[in-house]
């Protein structure tokens, strides 16, 4: 804690107002408040205090709220709701007491509050432009998948086609009855499919101008515009991880354990972090893994994983190979190392060369 911090405040976020707790560094409660969820009365309360430490938990508003703070001098923690089993295991939950637990966790040793690390405001600006991207591809999908169950459901079918060319493609297979009921439809998926483009034109943009460095992971055959810009959104600093190894388990790639004894039972990833790029990371293995892949060391590893047969195997093999990705995006990153797609291959035949024969 900084020298001049005499004491800790928990801070509740409400959707319109927050819970304040302040300890002293004793841990004796000095003061409990109440005040709206709003810039104006933050800056107006905060503004009062010498420099402090303020808990509090991730959530819609911690985002504005810490920024905000941190530029008042303020030592600001996010953290991880998730770790934070005084909070939401407590039986008797309040906005009051998890204020107090807030303050009190961060009196006695931040680590036990899990930090979290908010992206600037401009990343998430841009990040923002694929996240909507996302949304109007959802709406569209939801959209054609109701005009084929509709039409399939008075005994006709629409032809197979690609989703841009959907509105267009199969207005003429559509029943002369239906028509009142799904040329409507048809006109707003053209239209979504519209503002998918531009999206993508405004991604590609961000890929060349203020983030160059997506060049780099984009050599990975599989790794395209989106995932490429959304890792580098996503994470924004290489720096926060010390090993690539880290990245891993930081977006939930790894299985979780509930270890006891002789007891180790094997269970899914634990999906921590951000759950978009991890879709990304998915969909990109599932790519390597699929019928286009390329031919590269991360294909060849995901397809071995495969054929160990059991339950899942072909699942198991595509989170390993979208965790294995993750860490060699990383590495690619920091180290700004040209991707080599037979890297280990090259370096396991080059150990396996005696050296008399190297000589």
């Amino acid at each position: 804690m900084n020298k001049n911090s005499m004491f800790c405040i928990g801070l509740d976020l409400g959707d319109k107002f927050s819970y304040i707790m302040i300890v002293d560094q004793e841990g004796e409660p000095i003061e409990e408040s109440r005040l709206p969820t709003t810039k104006t009365s933050f800056q107006r309360k905060f503004s009062t205090f010498q420099p402090c430490r303020i808990a509090m938990e991730v959530g819609a508003h911690s985002r504005w709220t810490s920024h905000l703070l941190r530029e008042l001098g303020h030592e600001v923690l996010v953290a991880n709701a998730r770790k934070l089993r005084a909070i939401y295991h407590n039986p008797r939950k309040d906005d009051r007491a998890d204020a107090e637990t807030l303050a009190r966790l961060a009196r006695l040793d931040p680590a036990l509050l899990s930090p979290i690390h908010h992206r600037s405001p401009q990343a998430q600006a841009d990040l923002a432009v694929l996240r909507s991207r996302d949304a109007l591809v959802r709406s569209r999908t939801l959209l054609i998948n109701h005009a084929r169950s509709i039409v399939k459901s008075s005994g006709a079918r629409l032809p197979s086609c690609s989703a841009d060319s959907f509105a267009h493609k199969v207005a003429p297979d559509i029943p002369e009855p239906l028509h009142p009921a799904l040329l409507p439809i048809l006109g707003t998926i053209a239209s979504l499919t519209q503002q998918i483009r531009e999206y993508d034109r405004q991604i590609e943009q961000l890929c060349q101008d203020p983030y160059p460095e997506t060049k780099l992971l984009r050599k990975i055959s599989g790794v395209g515009p989106l995932t490429a810009l959304g890792y580098i959104l996503t994470l924004e600093n290489p720096d926060r991880f010390r090993r690539s190894r880290e990245v891993g388990p930081a977006l939930g790639l790894v299985p979780r354990r509930d270890q006891s004894g002789d007891n180790d039972p094997q269970l899914r990833i634990t999906k921590t972090g951000d759950s978009y790029l991890r879709r990304l990371l998915v969909g990109s293995a599932q790519y390597i893994l699929g019928p286009f892949g390329p031919d590269c060391d991360l294909r060849h590893w995901g397809l071995k994983l495969a054929e160990r047969g059991g339950k899942n195997a072909k699942k198991r093999a595509v989170v390993g190979v979208a965790r294995k990705l993750a860490v060699l995006l990383h590495h690619l990153w920091k180290t700004g190392e040209v991707y080599d797609p037979f890297y280990q291959s090259k370096s396991e035949a080059t150990e396996s060369v005696p050296l008399s024969a190297a000589a």
